[in-house]
């Protein structure tokens, strides 16, 4: 029953759903500044983050005698958490500058999460972040679309790209194309003679991840890369 302290209680789902709040909160400013690491990066982490903690604290009570312990299998769970770092991190790839998969990662982290409240006899934890996930994956794309929909952002787009092929005008093509308008454009010529490096002011949506994708794709672009204007921390 759920008033019963088997650790898989009201208190625990509580937790939880804090852990989610506080944890959307923290991925919203990140989102809201356009750095790779956003609203659901933010918040899938940081639930399976809090799960991992619930199944290390009641997971393991029917393996535990009063007064001495039978086994310790918590040893085991933290070798998953460790040892899921690395599947996450080949998920990871940066190409041109373009920062992509970390929210398949933070996916992978979670379902690691799930498996284990499952393995430890905790089926409402499992339950209930399961449920989260869903929430997070389909709910807050649409939310964050809602919030930044009348207010666009001004971000600095930095490329490199070779001179004499027609990249300036495919650059600017997709750029309005994606419904930008270029607010200031400054270009330099390298030592190197045939790159141009470009820096240009957009004012348009907040999120540019598809353009930089589009634009990393293109022939004769050497690099891509974006920060806000205003803040270059990450």
């Amino acid at each position: 029953m759920l008033s019963e302290p088997s650790g898989q209680g009201w208190q625990q789902v509580g937790e939880l759903v804090l852990a989610l709040v506080l944890c959307s909160l923290i991925g919203l400013e990140r989102e809201l500044k356009q750095k790779s690491a956003g609203l659901r990066t933010h918040t899938l982490v940081g639930v399976g983050a809090a799960l991992f903690l619930l199944v290390s604290k009641y997971g393991f009570t029917d393996v535990l005698a009063p007064g001495r312990i039978v086994l310790d299998p918590s040893r085991v769970a933290a070798q998953i958490v460790s040892g899921i770092g690395f599947i996450g991190g080949g998920l990871i790839f940066v190409r041109r500058d373009v920062v992509r998969g970390l929210t398949t990662a933070a996916v992978v982290w979670m379902s690691v999460a799930v498996g284990c409240a499952c393995a430890a006899g905790l089926p409402l934890l499992a339950l209930v972040v399961t449920a989260a996930h869903f929430v997070v994956v389909y709910g807050y794309p649409p939310l964050v679309r809602l919030l930044t929909r009348r207010s666009p952002a001004t971000t600095t787009v930095r490329l490199a790209y070779r001179d004499g092929e027609g990249v300036l005008r495919r650059i600017l093509e997709l750029a309005t194309r994606a419904g930008y308008s270029v607010e200031q454009a400054l270009s330099a010529r390298r030592d190197t003679g045939r790159v141009i490096d470009l820096r240009m002011r957009l004012l348009g949506p907040r999120r540019v991840d598809d353009l930089l994708a589009t634009l990393a794709e293109q022939p004769g672009i050497v690099a891509v890369e974006t920060g806000g204007v205003d803040d270059t921390s990450e």
